[in-house]
């Protein structure tokens, strides 16, 4: 632990040096009080912002490469802001701290929430128009967040990550969310899987979470009591299910698509047209 602390404040202090006020701009990384981040900027006008969690191992720089999600946000108009998460030991790259019953060696929720301001003051965007998303453990880190301060996003689109075990028994709502999964996705399985540990009947193992479970306590959150699904969508390359019947301000829907771990191909139209038709 004490190896990952030194590691960790050493990386702090070299990228608060290294970051400029010409930050976002390249791979200069901009800073905040307990971290680092990476943006990219459109060329038109500005609609607003995607702030989005790498998954295991990744940084914000590279989460950002252009690829087809990337693309497409910037053409939309969306600021993209990237941040680092916490570096692990032997150069394993960086990941989130939130994981039930281990130690908590960053405050998340308040390191996320002064990005999304320093980034907004920089870029030109109201922090209301802010979705927050991520990717496999970025999308965990999302969803917990979504589940304890639902109220510091407009919305959040997790990918591919939900909750670990022991899954939380309740969280704070109305949450507007829409989580992507790909069926046949084998490091995080709809149902989760034993990481370390015998198997699921081990109480020290180390399990990700059930996405059905996910699912079931987002109905929860925003009153969804009539439990189906109110409308489906089967054609295209996503299967998607969207619960209507719910609290005032709330929106919750589930797609599928038919591959892997990834963020598919699609993936960043079909999210910013449900979150600009809320």
């Amino acid at each position: 632990m004490n190896r990952f602390l030194a590691l960790f404040a050493a990386a702090m202090i070299n990228a608060a040096g290294a970051a400029q006020a010409g930050c976002g701009e390249s791979a200069d990384a901009c800073a905040v009080d307990l971290g680092t981040y990476h943006a990219r900027v459109p060329d038109g006008p500005v609609k607003g912002a995607i702030l989005y969690l790498h998954g295991f191992g990744g940084t914000g720089n590279g989460a950002l490469r252009p690829n087809d999600w990337v693309n497409t946000a910037l053409n939309r108009g969306y600021v993209l802001i990237a941040p680092d998460g916490l570096p692990y030991a032997e150069g394993r790259g960086r990941g989130w701290s939130f994981i039930p019953g281990r130690p908590k060696l960053r405050d998340e929720p308040a390191f996320l929430s002064a990005v999304r301001d320093d980034a907004a003051a920089r870029f030109g965007f109201s922090v209301d128009q802010v979705i927050l998303s991520g990717f496999s453990i970025g999308g965990s880190m999302t969803s917990y967040l979504a589940c304890g301060r639902p109220e510091s996003f407009a919305a959040y689109a997790p990918v591919a990550g939900g909750f670990w075990r022991p899954h939380p028994t309740d969280c704070a709502g109305p949450v507007r969310l829409l989580h992507t999964h790909g069926w046949t996705d084998s490091t995080v399985p709809l149902e989760g899987r034993v990481l370390r540990g015998d198997d699921a009947t081990d109480p020290q193992a180390l399990m990700q979470g059930d996405i059905f479970y996910t699912l079931r306590m987002w109905r929860e959150v925003n009153a969804c009591h009539q439990l189906r699904a109110d409308r489906y969508v089967t054609k295209g390359d996503f299967m998607r299910r969207a619960w209507d019947r719910c609290s005032e301000g709330s929106a919750l829907e589930f797609a599928l698509f038919p591959g892997g771990h990834v963020v598919p191909e699609g993936w960043a139209d079909m999210m910013l047209d449900w979150y600009e038709g809320l």
